[in-house]
């Protein structure tokens, strides 16, 4: 418990160094720290001009972490990302031998800027770094840092031009979370902040080794069974082949969520939990988390398409419909019944 307090305590001083530097977006700073306490990686989709590129440069401070921008363009090649071997030789012997130069995958923060621009094969030298914290390099294989995330960024107005990023891409990101325009006194406080002769120095308030034991306290904390298969109950639903579901996963869903969207909600009800204080985690813990563990592993059909309803719509009514505390899918008439509402 005392761990627990800890880690509540150095998130509130977080967040209100952090607001030094960025106005508003609370729901999108709280999943960027739950993700990144987790141990995950997450993509941000907004509109230009919302300030992602600030927010993760000015978690990176606040954090003490190696911080990298990596601009993402169709010519960007895999070697870009990684890093190249070249050779080097010796003045005073006149040996020559390969020497690794390190790419600014190698740092502890990424910031992949606009992700969808490049082709897929230079995608693929990021997502191999994500899934197994290592790049392949001249038949050598080189360990990231630790700690290390990957935090992409997608612009939904611009389709032109761009990678979308296959399915089974997408679900190596933990959340996807969406960043939406500031309110008016927002605005109103953005624009008095940016327009004033200083920039504000924000002071590191963690450091690396502070957040692998923080990584490390949250993968202790316990949770109940019916807490996990709530979890299960809500990923199932949305599989429109295993039958079973609601009405509307069957006219609006091609495919559904796979096991690692379980695993997902579960260590991000784990994350919320501990940050409100408690060492427990809740259904109400996983609720809070499902849109952005579910909204990029479910695939919309062209129903859903034309008739406008998204997948945060299709994560809304299974909240509404599968019950809390019940069996498994399919497991009696009453669960049954009512997840055909």
């Amino acid at each position: 418990m005392a761990a627990v307090e800890r880690l509540t305590q150095a998130y509130a001083v977080l967040r209100k160094e952090m607001a030094r530097a960025i106005v508003g977006q609370e729901e999108v700073l709280e999943q960027l720290l739950m993700c990144i306490f987790a141990r995950g990686h997450a993509i941000l989709e907004g509109v230009p001009g919302l300030a992602k590129t600030l927010m993760v440069s000015s978690l990176a401070r606040c954090l003490d972490l190696g911080f990298a921008r990596i601009q993402f363009t169709p010519d960007l090649m895999p070697s870009d990302i990684t890093g190249t071997e070249v050779i080097q030789e010796d003045r005073a012997t006149g040996r020559r031998e390969f020497k690794f130069l390190e790419g600014p995958i190698f740092n502890n923060i990424i910031l992949a800027d606009e992700i969808n621009r490049t082709p897929p094969k230079t995608q693929a030298a990021l997502l191999e770094a994500m899934q197994e914290r290592q790049v392949s390099v001249g038949g050598n294989r080189m360990p990231m840092k630790d700690p290390f995330f990957v935090l992409a960024t997608q612009n939904p107005i611009e389709q032109e031009g761009t990678y979308p990023l296959p399915e089974a891409q997408q679900d190596r990101f933990m959340f996807k979370i969406f960043v939406g325009y500031p309110s008016e006194a927002e605005e109103f406080d953005i624009i008095r902040l940016t327009t004033a002769l200083e920039e504000p120095q924000l002071k590191p308030v963690l450091d690396g080794p502070a957040i692998i034991d923080i990584q490390r306290t949250i993968r202790r904390v316990p949770v109940a069974d019916h807490v996990i298969r709530y979890a299960m109950r809500l990923v199932r639903a949305t599989r429109v082949h295993e039958g079973g579901v609601p009405d509307f996963i069957s006219d609006y869903v091609s495919w559904g969520a796979g096991p690692r969207a379980c695993q997902y909600l579960v260590v991000g009800g784990k994350v919320r939990a501990v940050l409100h204080g408690r060492y427990h985690v809740s259904t109400e813990d996983i609720q809070a988390v499902a849109k952005p563990v579910l909204r990029h592993r479910i695939v919309t059909n062209f129903n859903a398409d034309a008739e406008g309803f998204t997948t945060d719509r299709i994560v809304d009514s299974l909240l509404e419909t599968i019950p809390a505390k019940a069996g498994p899918i399919g497991s009696s008439p009453d669960t049954a019944g009512v997840l055909k509402k």
